[in-house]
């Protein structure tokens, strides 16, 4: 992590990366991003065929959500306290069960939406336990963290563009049904590849065993609110969840697929899933000294996911505003990833990344179940306006937060020649011993 030299990297790109165990670990997360990014045309496709409406598409994908966001801290403790790699492959099996259930639910006809959000519920609450594990998870194969992020992200974005072109056929010419099956295959493969997996010992020891569940809870807090670019970023992320992105899933979803069909909303999320790509090739190559001030003006590109659609752009023009929106979230998010697992302790990064993500996931059930609402009210296409204004917004806040935008990278070179003095700021955001 920090402090490591030039040749430290370098062994990092050889060995941490392209390692047998890497590569596992590198193909489970691609294996299960493809049937992820195949779910939300399933669910889409499926509800509407069943006579349900974008209310019941944002339900169904606020339910899994919802209960990931209320769980994932307790996950993160439970990380600390147990071994990670088991932690994920029983989420993995559990989710292959929950998505197998409803496969059946859609081949055999029965589809209730509740038990369709009680799946979903059951599937978010799996990936709670899985999630905390995979910060700490990099770093133990890689020295050079940013580069195994940006590698991860590729072959995730890879699987993203896939994932709903393919889904897309499976319910035009046959149905969502074998989508369902599809997405509990992807987590068979991503569970035998952890069982492969040699994950080294962590580095330290943070004594989780020997303290009690609720003073874990209580460090991960302390550790988390003392930061306050980690704070920061959550706090305004959550603006993001309940006015662009949380709403922008299932609104894109059923205004695409009622519009053009399956088909198209697959090649809609493809072009997403491209631009993701981009994104990760940059990130790989890009190594900004100031990495979230780089990741924010970036993401004022994300703002042309929601807005293209709800302009009513033709489809080659929605393509391209989402590629765009792809790369720059991509970008971001190694950005992001990278800065916390370098940033935090690796005792307590598994806690640390639990308060992370439930606070940038906190408000996006939220968002997702007013999409419905929203869109009756305002009209769908008017609030997916918004919700690019909303991002552009978001953008501008983290650039406006001396504490986010003046972080420096945790293995940038000590300023020479004469320069003046890292700043409060810097010296603030600096890894604690």
């Amino acid at each position: 992590m920090a402090g490591h030299g030039a040749p430290g990297r370098k062994r990092g790109r050889r060995r941490g990366i392209w390692s047998r165990d890497f590569g596992l670990f590198f193909t489970a997360r691609a294996v299960a991003k493809l049937g992820d990014t195949m779910l939300p045309v399933a669910l889409a496709a499926g509800l509407l065929q069943y006579g349900y409406g974008a209310g019941a598409v944002g339900l169904a994908m606020a339910a899994s959500v919802g209960c990931f966001a209320g769980l994932v801290v307790f996950g993160g403790v439970f990380a600390d306290r147990f071994s990670t790699r088991l932690l994920m492959i029983g989420a993995d099996v559990t989710r292959l069960v929950t998505q197998s259930l409803a496969a059946v639910m859609f081949f055999t006809g029965h589809v209730v939406l509740w038990q369709i959000c009680v799946i979903g519920a059951v599937n978010g609450a799996a990936s709670a336990l899985f999630q905390p594990g995979v910060a700490s998870t990099v770093p133990r194969l890689a020295t050079d963290v940013q580069a195994a992020n940006g590698a991860i992200r590729v072959a995730e974005s890879g699987a993203q563009l896939a994932g709903p072109a393919v889904a897309g056929m499976l319910v035009a010419f046959a149905s969502p049904g074998l989508v369902f099956a599809a997405h509990a295959t992807t987590y068979a493969l991503s569970a035998l590849c952890l069982v492969l997996l040699r994950l080294p010992p962590a580095p330290a020891d943070s004594g989780a065993p020997h303290e009690s569940f609720k003073r874990q809870l209580v460090v991960g807090w302390r550790e988390f609110s003392s930061r306050t670019w980690l704070w920061g970023v959550i706090a305004i992320w959550c603006v993001l969840m309940v006015g662009a992105s949380g709403p922008a899933v299932p609104l894109v979803a059923t205004e695409v697929t009622q519009e053009h069909g399956p088909r198209v909303y697959g090649l809609i999320n493809s072009a997403l899933g491209a631009g993701t790509v981009v994104g990760g090739l940059v990130a790989l190559r890009l190594r900004p000294r100031r990495m979230l001030r780089a990741g924010s003006v970036a993401l004022f590109g994300f703002a042309l996911f929601p807005a293209t659609v709800g302009a009513g752009l033709t489809v080659p023009w929605m393509m391209a505003g989402c590629a765009v929106a792809g790369a720059a979230q991509s970008f971001w998010g190694v950005m992001w990833a990278t800065s916390v697992q370098t940033q935090v302790p690796r005792e307590v990064l598994n806690r640390i990344h639990a308060y992370d993500v439930a606070g940038s996931l906190a408000m996006a059930p939220v968002g997702q179940a007013l999409a419905g609402p929203a869109a009756g009210l305002f009209g769908t296409r008017h609030v997916l306006l918004a919700g690019g204004v909303v991002t552009v917004l978001v953008a501008s806040m983290l650039l406006a937060v001396p504490a986010i935008r003046g972080l420096v990278r945790a293995d940038a070179p000590p300023v020479t020649g004469g320069s003046p003095p890292p700043t409060r700021t810097e010296r603030r955001g600096a890894r604690r011993p």
